[in-house]
C-alpha cells in the first residue's frame, strides 16, 4: 500500500446523469488520469477553517484511506470531493472537472456516503430508492437490482426510512449509491453499524468497484480491515495532509504521502 444532509443533501445531490458503472474513471485511467486533484484547498464551515490548505491528488481507480484523528479534516475532504462544501480557496479539480464551474456534474459523478443518509426518514425504503433511480434514469430492474446487491431484504422496501436499524439503514444508503453509478465514491467510515456480514459487503463493493474503474475515498478508522483494501494511504492532521503518520513506534509507513501515483 503506498501513502498518499439528509433531504438538502439528498436534493443537492440528486442531478444524476446515466452512464455506465466507472465507464469515465476507466477512460480517465488509461491514459494515466488523476480522478481528484486539490492544490492548497481551504474550506470553511460556519466561519471557521476546517480545511487549512489541502495538497492532494489521487489516481483513478484507486482506492485512497484518509487516516487521522477525529476532526482532523477527512469528512471535509470528502465533503469538498462531493461537491458539498465548497473551497474558500485554492485549486479544487474532481474527474477533471472545475468544483467552481463544473459543480452540477461534480455531483452528478459523485457518490457520498456519510453519517447523514441523504434519504428522506418519512418515505419507505422503496420509494427513496425510486427517487434516486428517477434522478439518474435507472430502470426499475436497475434498481431491485442494487437493492439486492446490497442484501436489502425485500420485506423492507414498503418499510418507512425512519423505522430501520442502523445497519439497515446503511445498507440502504449503499443501494442508492449503487443505482446511482457514481464514478467516485467518498465514504465516512463505510463500515460504522454494520455486523460482521455488513462489513463483509461492504469490502466486496470496494473491491467490484474498484475493478469496474471507480475510484474510492475512505474516511475509516477501521485499521485492520482497510489498511487490506486500500491501494493509497494519506495521513490528515490539522486540516491538512501531514507527513507524521500517527504510527507508534516500532510500526512503519510507506512513501509518497499526499499523492497517489503508479
Amino acid at each position: 500500500m503506498r501513502q498518499a444532509t439528509a433531504t438538502a443533501q439528498a436534493t443537492a445531490t440528486a442531478q444524476a446523469t446515466e452512464r455506465a458503472p466507472g465507464a469515465d474513471s476507466a477512460d480517465a485511467r488509461a491514459m494515466g488520469g488523476l480522478a481528484l486533484r486539490f492544490s492548497n484547498v481551504v474550506a470553511l464551515s460556519g466561519g471557521f477553517p476546517v480545511l487549512t490548505g489541502v495538497d492532494l491528488q489521487v489516481q483513478v481507480g484507486s482506492i485512497c484511506w484518509l487516516a487521522g484523528a477525529n476532526g482532523a479534516g477527512k469528512t471535509s475532504i470528502l465533503r469538498v470531493a462531493a461537491g458539498l462544501l465548497q473551497p474558500a480557496s485554492g485549486t479544487a479539480e474532481v474527474l477533471g472537472m472545475n468544483l467552481r464551474s463544473d459543480l452540477p456534474a461534480v455531483r452528478a459523478a459523485v457518490g457520498l456516503l456519510s453519517h447523514q443518509s441523504g434519504m428522506y426518514e418519512e418515505l419507505s425504503v422503496a420509494e427513496n430508492l425510486q427517487f434516486w433511480g428517477r434522478a439518474c434514469g435507472a430502470k426499475n430492474s436497475e434498481i431491485a437490482a442494487s437493492l439486492r446487491r446490497a442484501e436489502v431484504s425485500q420485506r423492507l422496501e414498503p418499510v418507512p426510512f425512519a423505522q430501520l436499524s442502523s445497519g439497515q439503514r446503511r445498507r440502504v444508503s449503499l443501494a442508492a449509491m449503487l443505482v446511482r453509478r457514481a464514478t467516485l465514491w467518498c465514504l465516512d467510515e463505510p463500515h460504522a453499524g454494520m455486523d460482521a456480514p455488513g462489513r463483509d459487503l461492504v469490502d466486496g463493493l470496494l473491491l467490484e468497484a474498484r475493478d469496474s474503474g471507480v475510484t474510492t475515498l475512505i474516511a475509516s478508522h477501521d485499521a485492520d480491515r482497510v489498511a487490506s483494501l486500500a491501494t493509497d494511504r494519506v495521513w490528515v492532521q490539522g486540516g491538512a495532509i501531514s507527513s507524521d503518520s500517527g504510527l507508534s513506534e516500532g510500526q512503519t509507513t510507506t512513501s509518497n504521502i499526499g499523492r497517489a501515483e503508479p
